[in-house]
């Protein structure tokens, strides 16, 4: 993918996130991730019924890979069943560490196929990842 056009993908997500916003409503399982080594933490609510991802919305302060990685990975798992956000959650932390994948799974979250060129974000990209292993590990 075009280096400028991963650009675009990443500042739309973070300046447009997807599902940007909690809501009151019950059924939803709430997780809190944060950074340790900097600013990002995120809430993340995940609506999961008859073993798919319904919903999914998140809100906090975070940079712009970590905001835009949590859009685009709320997009990518939104109708998904739990094993299908599993191969997703897994071929992602491949991607981020440099490790063998399946790119087709993982669609638009490939404009991260790069990160390890810089290893201080790898840990921005995968805190949505944290979160949805969080929920699934609840339910």
């Amino acid at each position: 993918m075009d280096p400028k056009l991963k650009r675009e993908i990443i500042l739309e997500h973070y300046q447009n996130p997807v599902n940007r916003g909690l809501i009151d409503k019950e059924g939803y399982v709430r997780v809190n991730t944060r950074n340790s080594s900097c600013v990002d933490n995120i809430d993340m609510m995940v609506k999961i019924k008859d073993g798919v991802i319904e919903d999914a919305r998140f809100d906090g302060e975070a940079c712009a890979i970590c905001t835009s990685a949590t859009s685009i990975m709320i997009r990518s798992i939104i109708g998904k069943n739990i094993d299908q956000v599993d191969e997703i959650v897994c071929n992602f932390e491949k991607m981020i560490n440099e490790e063998e994948y399946d790119d087709s799974v993982l669609q638009e979250l490939n404009v991260y196929n790069d990160i390890y060129k810089q290893p201080s974000r790898k840990k921005c990209a995968l805190l949505p990842f944290e979160s949805i292993k969080k929920v699934i590990n609840t339910k």
